[in-house]
């Protein structure tokens, strides 16, 4: 799709709340991996507006994104494999840290599918962030100061069962805090985000297979759903304590993304998709993360807080979020 400017708005604006309760216009920048055009998912964003993720759903392709959205602006980031002859890694790049510092994961066995998480230092190298004694490991978040992660282990090759949430810290984050102990019952848990503060969120997987999102404040576990949903992740949080993720409607089905503002929920769908995911956002209250348009391909978004899109889209779409207020519900 050929875009004049960096600034191409998508068809709709929608009225999030901001921090005083108040609404403001904000637009939807689409975020195209221009050697992926297919398949984008931007996954985190840091105080600078830089932005990181990757493209290919397979042959996972990492990047570093520097706005505006041109290819120029793209920075490839994959682990580098020093097998002969020498390549890279599929690598998923998760998470960046106010220094441009990143973490992520890469597929250590593309057969059986195992992963190991990963730190960079900006313009550095690349170093393991495994916990000791599980085979497959993702780093899913960084806090802003680059002092504390958030990912996932198991001891299942494939990753699909038992996974247990845990943050890390400590020189090249050996020190690892097992957070799945503090959680409900569950069948699988992650750690997907971390502020300075130290406030975890993540989510975790009841025997019944419903997904319930988790924020973790010193130690003190609260469960809480998207208001009448029956699966709810948090997938990201920021220093304001704003945290956004995803959930699935119960009339339809479809998944969107959500905003949690101080427990005033904001619903996230200017797309018109089935299936869209908030996966990161930062101190500014820009969202990064993905949707699936009308012909199948993933592409991935970021929000443009623009108190006049209204004007300047005329009479263009305008979606109304829709807004709640959490009912938390309290465990250990």
């Amino acid at each position: 799709m050929k875009r004049s400017s960096w600034l191409k708005l998508t068809v709709a604006v929608v009225a999030i709340a901001g921090a005083a309760g108040t609404a403001h216009a904000t637009s939807y920048l689409d975020i195209i991996d221009p050697a992926n055009p297919t398949f984008t998912q931007a996954l985190g964003i840091n105080g600078s507006d830089t932005i990181v993720g990757y493209g290919n759903a397979t042959a996972f392709d990492g990047f570093v994104l520097t706005l505006p959205p041109v290819p120029g602006n793209f920075t490839r980031e994959n682990y580098p494999n020093p097998s002969p002859p020498p390549s890279t890694f599929f690598t998923q790049v998760t998470g960046i840290d106010a220094g441009g510092d990143t973490v992520g994961f890469y597929v250590t066995n593309p057969v059986l599918g195992t992963t190991s998480g990963f730190g960079k230092v900006a313009s550095g190298p690349f170093f393991t962030i495994n916990q000791p004694g599980f085979v497959f490991n993702q780093v899913l978040g960084v806090n802003q100061v680059g002092s504390e992660v958030a990912g996932y282990s198991t001891t299942d090759p494939t990753g699909m069962t038992g996974q247990k949430a845990f943050t890390a810290t400590g020189p090249a984050f050996t020190s690892f805090t097992d957070i799945n102990a503090l959680l409900p019952a569950n069948f699988n848990s992650q750690a997907t985000g971390v502020n300075n503060a130290g406030t975890v969120v993540g989510f975790y997987q009841d025997a019944l297979g419903n997904f319930h999102a988790f924020e973790d404040l010193a130690g003190l576990i609260t469960s809480f759903e998207y208001p009448g949903s029956m699966s709810t992740q948090a997938l990201g949080i920021n220093d304001l304590d704003e945290i956004v993720g995803d959930y699935v409607d119960p009339v339809n089905g479809n998944m969107y993304g959500f905003l949690d503002n101080g427990g005033v929920f904001t619903s996230l769908d200017p797309f018109g998709s089935t299936a869209v995911t908030a996966n990161g956002i930062n101190d500014k209250g820009i969202i990064v993360g993905f949707y699936v348009n009308g012909i199948g391909n993933t592409i991935g978004f970021a929000t443009v807080p623009e108190p006049a899109s209204l004007a300047l889209l005329g009479s263009g779409l305008i979606g109304l979020a829709v807004m709640h207020r959490r009912s938390a519900r309290r465990s250990r």
